[in-house]
């Protein structure tokens, strides 16, 4: 069993001050929506994502304005949820300001960098936030556990991470590290969803079907990164992520909560009076796009 680091202690550790997101709280039982067991409802979900977006508009503005850093690290299990929860997070604020890191494998060149390297140029600069889907704890994960990487190799960086973290945080960086949670009934019900959905098949990866009979040697290997990562300056958050929606909605809340942010003070708009008709448009002719819907 993983250590769980969502308890009092991870809160002690990952304690920030609170701002106004103070209200963000979590699930949509926070509005009156569903009680956390249930079912939840699609109109309570989109009543608290909106919600939920409404904040991380007030944080966006906030974090440009002061110039903070802001790193966010997702990691999980194949199909526990990493993109649609960074979807989530990010589909009403601006990719100027939260930016997605997806890195594909490293090339020919990369593989003879010092590890780590090729994540350093894409840390946040004053006014960012950066979301990495996968990070450079592919190093304790995939590659350990799939053999890209020799059993000493893995090791060495188990003990390293934990100081490059903290001259990260020492530079000004708020670092938040998720990893969302799923059963194996629940993975494998998601891995064949992406077989017979044409919309999701580009998800399904060889690797993953590589990795989905080692579970066990996924969970071992999580297991030894909590112990040797679970820093008091960058703890790791874990997020059960049977539930889509709800993991989701709690995700957001604890960012909301972790990153401290006031809603500046927001200037009246008014759309200036229009003047029309002074210019005729010439009749140029344009290829418009068939119109089948």
């Amino acid at each position: 069993m993983a250590k769980k680091t969502d308890g009092k202690k991870g809160e002690r550790k990952g304690k920030a001050k609170k701002g106004s997101g103070d209200a963000a709280t979590t699930g949509a039982d926070a509005s009156g929506g569903a009680e956390p067991g249930k079912a939840l409802s699609n109109k309570d979900y989109d009543r608290e994502l909106k919600r939920l977006h409404v904040e991380l508009v007030k944080l966006q503005q906030w974090v440009v304005a002061k110039g903070l850093k802001v790193c966010i690290v997702f990691e999980g299990r194949d199909g526990a949820g990493k993109g649609g929860t960074i979807k989530a997070i990010t589909e009403r604020v601006s990719p100027r300001v939260f930016r997605v890191i997806a890195l594909p494998a490293p090339s020919d060149r990369e593989k003879t960098q010092m590890y780590g390297q090729r994540y350093l140029p894409h840390l946040p600069a004053a006014g960012e936030v950066v979301i990495f889907d996968r990070s450079w704890y592919n190093r304790a994960g995939v590659e350990r556990v799939m053999g890209f990487c020799p059993e000493e190799t893995a090791q060495r960086f188990l003990k390293t991470v934990p100081n490059f973290e903290q001259l990260m945080i020492s530079s000004g960086i708020i670092l938040l590290k998720y990893w969302l949670e799923v059963s194996p009934e629940e993975q494998t019900r998601r891995l064949k969803a992406r077989i017979g959905d044409g919309r999701k098949t580009w998800k399904l990866s060889p690797m993953d079907v590589k990795s989905y009979d080692r579970w066990d040697d996924y969970t071992r290997a999580r297991d030894e990164m909590f112990a040797a990562t679970d820093s008091s300056w960058a703890p790791w958050f874990v997020a059960r992520s049977e539930d889509k929606k709800r993991v989701r909605l709690n995700v957001i809340s604890h960012i909301l909560k972790h990153v401290p942010y006031e809603a500046l003070p927001a200037a009246k708009v008014k759309l200036p009076k229009r003047k029309t008709g002074r210019y005729k448009a010439v009749d140029f002719p344009f290829k418009y796009v068939p119109e089948l819907y």
